[in-house]
C-alpha cells in the first residue's frame, strides 16, 4: 500500500513550464524536468522497443544522468516489494472472513493480475510519453485536470496508508503499555485515542519536520522484516491456538465489551469457501488497497540499471508474485487460526486469547516501531504536492513547511480518532485513490498517449476494457460500501463483527 522506499518527491513535478517551482531543495536531482528530454529517439519500432534503454545518455547530455540508473535487478525487487506490502496485510485476513477462502484467491489472482497489466500500461506510457514522472504524464494527456488527477489519487493514496498507520498505534500499542505495565485498568495511558495524538507530537511531527528524510529511506527495509516476522508468527500461532478452544486455555482474557473468540462450538471452526455478508463488499476495496504501489513504478524505473521496459516489467513480476505469495499465507492462516471472529485488523485479534505473549509482544512493538517511522516518508509526498498546489515559490520556507505539515497530521488524527475502524479506511481509500491509481489512471494515460496504436488495436480495446471495469470497481465498491454505512447508521443495534 504504500510506495514508502520511494516515496520521494520526485513524482510531484509540475507540468513544463514551471518544473523548478518545486520547493524541494533537498532532491536537486529530480530537479529538472524529464519533459525536456528530447523525444526524438523514443519512439521505437516494436520489434526493438523492448531492448532499447528508455533515455540514452547523448539525448540528455547531463552529467547527473551519466549513470543512468544504479540500482540492481535485485534490489529493485526489494524496494518495489517494499512499496506494495504495507498495513493491508493486516486486514486481509478479514477479507477471507468475509468471502471464503475460495472466491478469495480468485480475488486476489484478479488483482494481482489487473494490477500487473496496469504496470505494463504505465511503462509503455512513459516510454511513449517520455516522461517518467506520474503527474506529468497526467499533464501530457489530459493538461491540468490530468496532473490533478494524478497528484490527488497518490495524495489520497499516501493519506489513506498515513491513516491505517495510526490506526495500528492507536490499536496495538495500548496492548503493550498494558503487557509492560502488567494492568488492565483503563487510565488515560492506555487509551488509543491519546496514545495517537502522543505518538503524533512526540516522534511523528519531529520526524516530518526534517527538510531531508535520507536516513528514513532504511526504514522502508525494516518495515519489510516486521511485516515476513509478522507472517512467521501468524503462521506459528495457527498451530498453537487450538480450535475450538479448551475451556481450560489458560490465556483467554475476560473483556465482555468484545466478542470472544468462540471457546466451544465445533461448526464455527469449520473454513468456508464461498461467503456472502454485508461485509463482503470490502473485500476488493482491501485488496485493491495492499497491493497499490503506482506511483513507486516511475522513479523505480527511472533508478534500474541497464534500464528496459521488459527488464522492469519482470521487476514488477517478481515482486508482485513475492507478495502475493505473503498475502495469501497471511491471510489463509490468519483466517484459520480464528475462522469467523477476526477483526479488520488480524494482529489486534490475538488479544482475545492471549493476555501476554512475548513472541507476539515483539511482533506489536516490530510493526508500531515500523508503522510510525514511515508516517514521515508517506508524508512527504503529500506536503509537496499540497506546496505545488498552492502554487509556491522554489523558495524554501520554514513557516509554509511547519504549517502544512501540523495541518496534515491534526487532519490525519481527526480521521484516525473519530472513524470507528480501519475497515472503513481500507474500504474507502481502496474504493477511490486506489481504484484511480491502478484501473483507471494508466489505461486513460494509455489511451490517450501511446499513438501509435489505433483505437482499433488489441491493446488499445484492451485498455479500454480495463478503463470500464476500473469504472465499475470504482462505482460498484463505493455503492456498496456507502449504502453498508447508511445501513449500520440506521441501525441502532451493534454490529454482529464487534464494531
Amino acid at each position: 500500500m504504500h510506495g514508502h522506499a520511494f516515496s520521494k518527491p520526485s513524482f510531484n513535478i509540475a507540468p513544463d513550464m514551471d518544473c523548478s517551482s518545486s520547493n524541494s531543495n533537498e532532491y536537486s536531482s529530480y530537479q529538472d524536468c524529464p519533459a525536456k528530454v528530447p523525444l526524438n529517439g523514443l519512439q521505437y519500432s516494436d520489434m526493438d522497443a523492448e531492448s532499447q534503454n528508455f533515455l540514452t545518455d547523448h539525448q540528455l547530455g547531463k552529467k547527473k544522468y551519466e549513470s543512468p540508473g544504479s540500482a540492481s535487478f535485485g534490489m529493485s525487487v526489494f524496494n518495489l516489494g517494499n512499496a506494495i506490502m504495507g498495513s493491508g496485510i493486516l486486514g486481509l485476513s478479514y477479507a477471507m472472513a468475509n468471502t471464503g477462502i475460495a472466491l478469495f484467491v480468485i480475488l486476489l489472482v484478479a488483482v494481482a493480475i489487473f494490477s500487473l497489466y496496469s504496470v505494463h500500461l504505465l511503462l509503455k506510457t512513459a516510454n511513449e510519453g517520455g516522461s517518467l514522472v506520474y503527474e506529468q504524464l497526467g499533464y501530457k494527456a489530459f493538461g491540468i485536470p490530468g496532473k490533478l488527477a494524478a497528484s490527488c489519487s497518490i495524495t489520497m493514496q499516501n493519506f489513506g496508508a498515513m491513516a491505517s498507520y495510526l490506526y495500528i498505534v492507536k490499536y496495538e500499542l495500548p496492548i503493550v503499555i498494558k503487557a509492560f505495565l502488567d494492568s488492565n485498568d483503563n487510565a488515560w495511558y492506555t487509551n488509543g485515542d491519546y496514545l495517537v495524538l502522543l505518538v503524533t507530537v512526540a516522534i511523528i511531527l519531529p520526524l516530518s519536520l526534517l527538510k531531508n528524510l535520507g536516513y528514513l529511506g532504511y526504514t522502508s527495509g525494516f518495515s519489510l522484516l516486521c511485516m515476513v516476522f509478522f507472517l512467521i508468527v501468524v503462521i506459528y500461532k495457527k498451530f498453537q491456538i487450538p480450535c475450538p478452544l479448551p475451556e481450560n486455555f489458560i490465556n483467554i482474557t475476560v473483556n465482555v465489551s468484545q466478542p470472544q473468540v468462540n471457546t466451544t462450538d465445533e461448526e464455527c471452526c469449520k473454513p468456508k469457501y464461498f461467503v456472502f455478508n454485508s461485509q463482503t463488499v470490502y473485500a476488493v476495496p482491501i485488496l485493491t488497497f495492499a497491493f497499490v504501489c503506482h506511483p513507486a513504478i516511475l522513479p523505480m524505473y527511472e533508478e534500474l540499471k541497464d534500464r528496459s521496459r521488459r527488464k522492469m516489467q519482470n521487476v514488477a513480476n517478481v515482486s508482485f508474485l513475492g507478495m502475493f505469495v505473503m498475502y495469501l499465507l497471511a491471510a489463509l492462516f490468519g483466517y484459520l487460526t480464528f475462522n469467523e471472529a477476526v477483526e479488520p485488523e488480524l494482529l489486534h485479534t490475538y488479544s482475545k486469547v492471549y493476555n501476554f505473549d512475548v513472541v507476539l509482544l515483539i511482533v506489536r512493538f516490530a510493526v508500531l516501531t515500523a508503522v510510525t517511522l514511515t508516517v514521515p516518508v508517506v508524508l512527504f509526498p503529500i506536503r509537496t504536492s499540497v506546496n505545488h498546489l498552492l502554487g509556491a515559490s522554489k523558495e524554501f520556507s520554514w513557516p509554509r513547511h511547519i504549517c502544512i505539515t501540523v495541518a496534515l497530521l491534526v487532519c490525519v488524527n481527526i480521521l484516525v480518532i473519530f472513524v470507528p475502524t480501519i475497515r472503513d479506511i481500507f474500504g474507502f481509500i481502496g474504493a477511490s485513490a486506489a481504484a484511480m491509481l491502478i484501473f483507471i489512471l494508466p489505461s486513460a494515460f494509455y489511451i490517450k498517449l501511446v499513438r501509435k496504436e489505433s483505437m482499433k488495436s488489441v491493446q488499445k480495446m484492451g485498455a479500454t476494457l480495463f478503463l470500464i471495469v476500473g469504472f465499475m470497481v470504482m462505482i460498484g465498491s463505493m455503492a456498496l460500501i456507502i449504502a453498508d454505512w447508511i445501513h449500520n447508521a440506521g441501525s441502532s443495534d451493534e454490529h454482529a463483527d464487534g464494531h
